[in-house]
């Protein structure tokens, strides 16, 4: 036990301590929240995988393995597919189009600009989709937390939630994005190392591959089996995860900071390839954790989520246990902290900026923002506070809520040049309250994002087609917004 807290103690002083050089390096809001948009290749890379994977990659994933088998890995190969089209469509253009259009920090700011909208009720009405899964979303990554602090040091569920929140908000209340990208890249070197060490330890431990494979077929031919028990809802549900990465406010932030345009198809390569191996560890780790339960009929698996942590305490030796536990707080944290800035710089840019006091200093926004952040974080915290909460289910919930709502507005706004200020407010508001009714009604067992992304684009496109004018504003602006990102696109400097 001591050996752990102290490998824990020591890797969220190193955050710490990042976050303080960072604070030094923040004097405005642009800094706060992307960072003077300055990000190198790399750091796009692995802070946006980073910032993806939070602890559902380390403790969501493996358990729906290990109840299910390998039927689950859809969920991993969607998301593969999803996150490579977000990083080969998306990635580029929006970084261009932010900063062209009117140098745009936040997702509704530039959503407000693209469509002209002078009264910023896109921005308004973003801004509070943003706000509402957000919250749900943060809740998942403080649930995560609490869960790994309860397992780890035998915890009360409550102190270990109020542990967790506070190695997360400290930091990036004080560095903001740069604190934020910088822990993330650290994070996202730790979690490859534990994904990648883990399953091996564990297919020897087994006996090797054979007697493993052996172990988890004796549970059920379905635990072998992709398709074994698959329905076309099931299957469609899984896969459709992929859809949510063009609506992740909090990934698509990391595309908007990158330095420049002509690095992002480096960034796409590093962070598909960091991605895929991540996955593929937490597939083994819930898979082959059938076969160590096989192995080790003496250890309880009370969570079927906590399998990593169990087999890390069981197969490993404290100090590299501590070493491999702590890439858990890292997947946590790494998410949870780009929430929590995303969710307190909408507050800051899109109401307390625009609405409030636009005369405001930098200085009085950069602590606007930590002011908000602390607020985003309580309301989280709270939700947090039902130790029932499964960590698989509020994640599904809030991505499917973005995914659906920004997903297609953020794509069709950077692809056509036709899509309307009328177009983009139906599309948002169609895919959130799908995906709110659909999640109350639980209809046909489907995945919310499913139906939710649809429904959004066709009221986007439905809409744009009837609202169109042309040569309008916006159809000049968008031509504009086109010809520079080509531009940026051809500058080999």
């Amino acid at each position: 036990m001591f050996t752990t807290t102290t490998t824990f103690i020591v890797y969220i002083l190193a955050m710490l301590i990042i976050g303080i050089v960072a604070a030094r390096m923040t004097t405005s809001l642009n800094d706060y929240v992307l960072g003077g948009r300055r990000l190198g290749r790399l750091v796009t890379a692995l802070s946006a995988g980073a910032s993806d994977m939070s602890g559902w990659l380390l403790m969501g994933l493996p358990g729906a393995l290990y109840v299910a088998g390998l039927s689950e890995a859809w969920i991993a190969i969607g998301l593969t597919v999803g996150s490579w089209c977000n990083w080969k469509i998306v990635a580029a253009r929006l970084r261009s189009f932010t900063a062209n259009a009117s140098d745009a920090l936040t997702l509704p700011d530039y959503l407000s600009a693209r469509f002209c909208d002078k009264y910023r009720i896109t921005a308004v009405t973003a801004a509070v989709i943003i706000l509402i899964f957000f919250v749900v979303y943060c809740a998942s990554g403080m649930v995560s937390a609490a869960r790994l602090f309860e397992q780890t040091f035998e915890m009360d569920y409550h102190n270990a939630l109020l542990i967790g929140a506070f190695s997360t908000i400290f930091y990036v209340f004080i560095g903001g994005f740069l604190a934020v990208s910088w822990t993330d890249t650290v994070q996202a070197s730790l979690m490859i190392f534990a994904l990648l060490l883990t399953p091996v330890i564990m297919i020897m431990d087994c006996g090797g591959f054979a007697v493993a494979n052996e172990l988890i077929a004796q549970k059920g031919p379905e635990m072998t089996s992709f398709l074994k028990g698959m329905t076309l809802v099931g299957f469609l549900s899984l896969v459709g995860w992929g859809l949510g990465y063009m609506g992740q406010p909090h990934i698509l932030v990391r595309f908007m900071a990158a330095g420049t345009v002509r690095g992002m198809g480096d960034a796409r390569r590093i962070s598909i390839t960091w991605m895929m191996l991540c996955l593929l560890g937490a597939v083994l780790v819930g898979y082959y954790g059938v076969a160590f339960s096989a192995v080790h009929p003496e250890v309880t698996v009370a969570n079927p989520e906590q399998i990593f942590i169990i087999v890390t305490q069981t197969l490993f030796t404290p100090w590299v246990a501590g070493i491999l536990l702590s890439a858990i707080l890292a997947a946590i944290m790494s998410t949870l902290s780009c929430q929590l800035l995303v969710a307190s710089t909408t507050l800051t840019a899109d109401f307390y900026r625009r609405l409030i006091r636009p005369q405001a200093s930098q200085t009085e926004l950069v602590w606007c923002g930590r002011m908000m952040l602390l607020i985003v974080a309580v309301v989280a915290y709270l939700i947090a506070l039902d130790p029932n909460s499964g960590i698989l289910h509020l994640v599904s919930y809030a991505w499917a809520g973005f995914g659906a709502s920004f997903g297609p507005a953020i794509l069709i706004s950077l692809l056509w040049k036709k899509m309307t200020l009328k177009g983009a407010l139906a599309g948002m508001i169609a895919g959130a309250l799908t995906v709110i009714i659909w999640e109350i009604g639980g209809f046909l067992g489907l995945y919310s994002i499913v139906p939710g992304f649809i429904i959004s684009l066709i009221a986007i496109i439905g809409v744009s087609l009837l609202t169109y004018k042309p040569h309008n504003e916006c159809e000049l602006l968008f031509e504009d917004l086109e010809r520079k990102f080509w531009l940026e696109v051809k500058d080999r400097r």
